[in-house]
């Protein structure tokens, strides 16, 4: 369903009580009966499991896979999959500069891209009270799964050039890629950027920061917002560049105080986090959730651009009594 998304974030920071926005889909698993395996490889499974989820929660919007490998895989990445976890990314496909200048961009639609396009298209029919909004990958992120995450920092010092011609490969395929889901019925992307997180402040700037806003510049208007996620340690440092990537909101993970972060974010646009989702949600206990969930609140409820979410993805066995008190929490706090 269309919808103006500048005005919904508009409203949605004017709102004195906000619905939460976690992360939150894989979980969809357990509601339906199926694996990990299942959901990823089918779009009417994706479709009906957010359909499921938005039917039980009072999400503020709906948000679909957050899986990193799909768009690696597109590019020839090899993937593990299993039927609990999300996917990961195996192993590097480009280590030189010959080899990235071989790397070709794939086609959108191929590998597993036409499925969650689809599934989006099948959800926007679905799901009409709230945005609906795709997960995709950022720039550096995906670049680092070509090359290998572990070795990604290491190449921005010794084969910057490289480094260079893979990220405006990655960067023209999400354009291409978050303009699919767009034309799909979308209201937007939650662009994950995690590996930005490991960078300096300086690398940060060279190497993620002008790509991603080549993608915000490229796709969001004011029906279609990108919402930039980032659950590294260093955005606290990096704030200037990634609030300069111009999306209309921010989210952030569990490994910084959020409260530390909010002063620097501007006023008119969403910021986002950060409930610990493997400590608390998957690990936790219905008391323990709504414990950390009502601390980031009290810490951060003051600025009115401030919605409450998980730090990242919830993972796929989270129990949804966990999930469930989440929610709770959230209400209870604003009742208070």
């Amino acid at each position: 369903m269309k919808r103006n998304m500048k005005q919904w974030v508009a409203d949605t920071i004017a709102a004195p009580v906000k619905q939460p926005l976690p992360v939150l889909s894989f979980p969809a698993v357990q509601l339906m009966g199926i694996t990990v395996r299942d959901l990823i490889s089918s779009s009417d499974h994706q479709a009906q499991g957010m359909k499921l989820v938005a039917d039980r929660v009072p999400s503020a919007a709906s948000v679909s896979l957050m899986d990193l490998s799909v768009e690696a895989e597109c590019f020839g990445s090899t993937i593990r999959v299993s039927d609990d976890e999300v996917p990961t990314v195996i192993g590097s496909i480009v280590s030189d500069e010959d080899e990235a200048q071989a790397l070709a961009v794939p086609p959108i639609g191929s590998g597993r891209t036409g499925i969650y396009i689809e599934a989006i298209r099948k959800a926007t029919e679905l799901i009409t009270d709230r945005p609906v909004f795709a997960g995709v990958i950022g720039p550096f992120s995906l670049a680092g799964r070509l090359m290998d995450v572990s070795e990604a920092m290491i190449y921005c010092y010794e084969e910057p050039d490289m480094v260079h011609t893979i990220m405006e490969k990655t960067t023209a395929f999400l354009i291409e890629y978050c303009k699919a889901y767009k034309q799909a019925g979308a209201n937007g992307v939650v662009m994950a950027e995690p590996l930005t997180g490991m960078l300096s402040p300086n690398l940060a700037e060279e190497f993620s920061h002008p790509y991603v806003k080549q993608i915000v510049e490229a796709v969001q208007d004011d029906d279609f917002a990108v919402i930039y996620h980032n659950c590294g340690n260093n955005v606290v440092l990096m704030s200037e560049g990634i609030f300069g990537n111009g999306a209309m909101g921010y989210h952030f993970g569990n490994a910084i105080r959020m409260a530390d972060i909010l002063p620097n974010v501007p006023a008119d646009r969403l910021a986002m986090g950060n409930v610990d989702p493997a400590g608390q949600l998957r690990n936790g206990t219905p008391e323990s959730v709504r414990e950390a969930t009502q601390a980031v609140m009290s810490e951060c409820c003051s600025w009115p651009n401030f919605v409450i979410s998980t730090g990242c993805d919830i993972p796929p066995m989270s129990p949804w009594e966990n999930i469930d008190a989440f929610f709770a929490a959230a209400k209870e706090f604003y009742q208070a």
